[in-house]
């Protein structure tokens, strides 16, 4: 590993942004952790694989994807440099990805030894209790994401959608930060299946939207339609 070239990015994450770079370059100095690199759309786990490490994504970005019978794919979730991966799964009986994890970008992901945590946890109450925040976050992340994937209509998804950028964005003209066909993978539906729907919000007043932006023409009116 060339730490001296990834030092900085490990002092910057969450876990690790209270230890000076001297506790870094000690912690870092045995071989319980790996730097590893991968090219986009490279996938990191399998379904079903096993995991043993807590990861640190240093650079780039990937995607939990999954793959229904029909070939449709849902991503679960995004995660991007900073992010942490595998903390809920690295200490579970049942300790296999339940999804693929696929990069979406080039990326660079730490990989640390489940040892390696145990023994920080032990050593450091600040990282013992960053480290279960971080288990904390995954899963209210998680519980959203199924009571997203629990609406019954592809409306409710893009209202749902909208509403959040809205409040994130505080515009009603939403800025894509995703392709339509990563919006339609998000949602677990089919491309032409989103762009209908769109097509039909449009029709109905709702919205405007042209390759790079939604734009919200009465949210009054939006909220009805989940009403």
């Amino acid at each position: 590993m060339n730490f001296k070239k990834y030092k900085d990015l490990i002092r910057y994450t969450y876990l690790f942004n209270q230890l000076s770079l001297d506790n870094i370059s000690t912690l870092f100095s045995g071989d319980q952790h790996q730097v590893r690199h991968y090219g986009k759309n490279s996938i990191i786990y399998l379904q079903n694989e096993v995991c043993n490490t807590v990861d640190i994504i240093l650079d780039g970005g990937v995607d939990i994807q999954k793959i229904d019978e029909s070939g449709d794919i849902l991503t679960i979730v995004t995660y991007t440099s900073g992010d942490i991966m595998g903390a809920n799964l690295a200490f579970s009986k049942t300790n296999r990805y339940p999804m693929t994890v696929i990069s979406s970008s080039k990326t660079t992901i730490l990989h640390m030894n489940k040892n390696l945590i145990l023994d920080l946890c032990q050593a450091d109450r600040g990282f013992l209790i960053r480290f279960l925040e971080s288990l904390s976050h995954k899963a209210l992340i998680l519980t959203d994401k199924i009571k997203f994937i629990s609406m019954k209509t592809i409306r409710d998804k893009i209202i749902e959608f909208l509403t959040y950028e809205y409040h994130l964005q505080n515009s009603p003209v939403i800025k894509l930060q995703v392709t339509k066909k990563e919006l339609a993978e998000r949602f677990g539906v089919q491309r032409p299946s989103l762009f209908r729907e769109l097509r039909k919000m449009k029709e109905d007043g709702l919205i405007d939207y042209d390759s790079r932006s939604v734009k919200i023409m009465d949210m009054d009116l939006l909220k009805k339609h989940t009403d």
